[in-house]
């Protein structure tokens, strides 16, 4: 690649770095495994920087790809903390007694149950909180906008009944 391509690659990098920020804090709560993450997504958009269709926003194209690694990476930390021993609490070091707010709290619940989707519902749920279209969530996750809001409603209920049973 000349100079030229990438500069116009590091342009685009730092013009979405926030998207590719957030689709990182989705998958990996892990702030060493969330910065490889983060490399890994732009390795392959700079691999993949040549192919780019312009028939595409590039935000589509980098949310594609982003989530498509993060999926992948999300797998592989998956399988590794299977096989790793869990620290006890008697481990951890606690700094503070600042009790979170319920704001905060219903936030990292939310948080914890969108965890808790299949991978294609949890990218289809972070779109959805970023605020895409059915349209754009349809063309990033290459499905039909008529599953889009099938998936999202069906979420919704999900997530209605699991805040639901924390406040019975």
């Amino acid at each position: 690649m000349t100079s030229t391509r990438q500069e116009q690659f590091l342009l685009l990098i730092n013009a979405n770095k926030g998207l590719i920020y957030k689709v990182a804090r989705a998958y990996c709560s892990d702030a060493e495994n969330r910065q490889d993450l983060i490399q890994e997504v732009i390795i392959q958009l700079w691999q993949s920087f040549d192919q780019y269709n312009d028939q595409f926003k590039q935000s589509t194209w980098i949310y594609r790809i982003a989530l498509n690694v993060a999926i992948s990476f999300y797998r592989k930390d998956t399988r590794r903390k299977s096989i790793s021993l869990p620290i006890t609490d008697d481990r951890l070091l606690t700094i503070g007694n600042d009790e979170p707010t319920e704001t905060e709290n219903n936030i990292n619940q939310l948080h914890q149950f969108l965890a808790e989707l299949k991978e294609l519902d949890r990218a289809l749920m972070f779109l959805y909180l970023e605020e895409k279209s059915h349209q754009q969530i349809a063309e990033i996750l290459g499905i039909s906008t008529t599953n889009v809001s099938t998936k999202i409603g069906r979420i919704k209920e999900q997530l209605k009944r699991k805040f639901s049973t924390l406040t019975t």
